[in-house]
């Protein structure tokens, strides 16, 4: 891969895996706008990785103080501390991701294999989730943060979450409109959405992994360190920004870009 190919689409990883704009229909579409080549699995994987690596940074005091409510909370059979029950819904909510990935990643497998059908499916699902995301910041209460889901909350989040597999859906934009749904303030919204992405994006890149191995391509080690590292960067400074400035900026920007990015595709498709 030229340096200049893994610099674009680690960047696009970065930025697009915890933006409301969908990274999977940005990596199809990336290469398809600038002239190369679909990029191989494995490069996939050390995107993830390194996304996978910045949240988990980011969030490194969060994920210890959960994990160890939890596991106090099967000790002591109480699960009513919020780390604790917080901890828990995120579990919850990744349960329909685990009955559901494999059969939604055969579409998505199907998908990639028909370059016009791809774009039609990233511009209807930009454009039509886009308005939803624009429905649930409209109309949402806004009172309430992540600590607060119950189990009937976690689970209709997992479920959306698992529709996310369909290129342009966004996984970070579906959950945050979900948790928006359901009242919680944008911040919230997106720290649960954030902090779901992890078991997420381990899940979906160990299934990755296997199928890479099973492949048995050769790998070019070099450009997954580099495609890895920068898409690392990229990520953490993507999530510290949009934390500290979506309860200021809405999400209307993110509507918007969407809505233009289905009307391109779909003029450039016709």
């Amino acid at each position: 891969m030229e340096t200049i190919q893994i610099v674009l689409l680690a960047f696009v990883q970065g930025i697009t895996e915890f933006l409301p704009i969908s990274s999977s229909g940005h990596l199809i579409l990336t290469p398809l706008l600038f002239g190369y080549e679909l990029q191989s699995l494995a490069f996939d994987v050390a995107l993830h990785l390194g996304t996978l690596a910045a949240v988990m940074l980011y969030f490194r005091r969060e994920i210890v103080t959960m994990t160890i409510a939890v596991l106090q909370s099967l000790r002591t059979r109480r699960f009513d501390a919020p780390d604790a029950r917080l901890g828990w819904m995120i579990i919850l909510a990744t349960l329909p991701v685990v009955l559901l990935g494999l059969p939604l990643k055969s579409v998505l497998e199907v998908l990639r294999d028909d370059p016009t059908l791809v774009a039609l499916v990233v511009a209807a699902t930009s454009i039509g989730f886009g308005l939803l995301l624009w429905w649930a910041d409209f109309s949402g209460k806004r009172a309430r943060d992540e600590y607060s889901l119950g189990w009937k909350a976690a689970l209709f989040v997992g479920v959306m979450q698992a529709i996310a597999i369909i290129p342009g859906t966004s996984r970070s934009g579906i959950t945050i409109t979900a948790a928006l749904m359901l009242g919680l303030t944008r911040k919230a919204a997106s720290r649960f959405s954030f902090l779901l992405a992890i078991p997420t994006i381990i899940m979906a890149g160990g299934l990755e992994t296997l199928d890479l191995l099973q492949a048995g391509e050769p790998v070019d080690w070099m450009s997954l360190l580099l495609g890895a590292a920068l898409s690392f960067v990229f990520a953490y400074l993507t999530i510290h920004y949009f934390l500290k400035f979506i309860e200021r900026i809405s999400m209307l920007p993110f509507v918007i870009y969407r809505i233009l990015l289905g009307a391109v595709i779909l003029m450039l498709v016709w």
